[in-house]
């Protein structure tokens, strides 16, 4: 396998100053990152406020434990004190034509959900991911790459298509912005994304969808890589994301 480029780090491209210096400049840069603190703080309270649009299709999900519908999946985690009020789910790209592996971006992605769950639900939110390969794909691959989160099939019915993160062969022809609020053409027959419903009772709601970039969020590797003197490093490559493997296909 030929190693991918990456940039030289070097001494040599940095300004190196003493204790008073370095202190005075990261505290300028700490001022602006308190500026966008506050500025993210309040793009989550507008979101909170948008309007909501009521789900009455009844979709049928595959799940680990059976058939299910969508007010069912605020019950995935099984909480003592009953379903959730407010349900998130991952749309992992992973087709029923796909063979034995789901996406390597969305596993890479996936990484970070483990372990989660349990916290949403302390916080009256279930957690699902959701694709259209089936539950015995999705059972093998699940165990494959070691997760334990909630991963169900909508192979049978137009979730994924209605939430637009899945496209027809006759809209990506047709090039159709069905992808991102419609504002952008599917990435493939499925793209990925993060969807967010509430209920109450037996209503269900979308609150909230992100896409593309803005699931940047939901991945902390980039994050902790976004803190280093080189990045993500990802200028130099081919495509972004070409030095990507699922995290057992690593070179040794």
């Amino acid at each position: 396998m030929e190693a991918l480029p990456m940039t030289t780090l070097s001494v040599d491209d940095h300004e190196v100053v003493d204790r008073n210096a370095w202190l005075a400049a990261h505290q300028a840069h700490l001022a602006n990152e308190k500026a966008f603190t506050r500025e993210r703080e309040a793009m989550a309270a507008a979101r909170r406020d948008l309007p909501w649009l009521e789900i009455t299709e009844p979709y049928v999900f595959d799940t680990a434990d059976g058939e299910t519908d969508l007010l069912g999946l605020f019950d995935i985690a099984g909480r003592p004190e009953g379903p959730a009020s407010q349900l998130v789910v991952y749309h992992f790209m992973y087709g029923p034509d796909w063979g034995e592996e789901g996406c390597p971006s969305c596993s890479f992605w996936a990484d970070n959900y483990n372990g989660t769950p349990i916290h949403l639900a302390n916080r009256d939110t279930a957690f699902a991911a959701i694709s259209r390969a089936s539950m015995e794909q999705i059972t093998a691959y699940r165990k494959r790459m070691g997760w334990d989160f909630p991963w169900v099939s909508s192979g049978r019915s137009t979730f994924n298509h209605d939430l637009g993160v899945s496209a027809t062969p006759e809209q990506l022809e047709a090039g159709t912005t069905t992808y991102n609020l419609e504002t952008a053409t599917p990435m493939g027959p499925e793209s990925p994304g993060v969807s967010v419903f509430a209920r109450d009772g037996e209503r269900v709601f979308l609150t909230y969808q992100v896409f593309a970039r803005g699931l940047d969020l939901f991945n902390g590797t980039y994050h902790l890589l976004d803190l280093t003197p080189k990045g993500r490093d990802e200028a130099v490559l081919p495509w972004s994301m070409a030095w990507l493997h699922r995290h057992d296909a690593y070179p040794s």
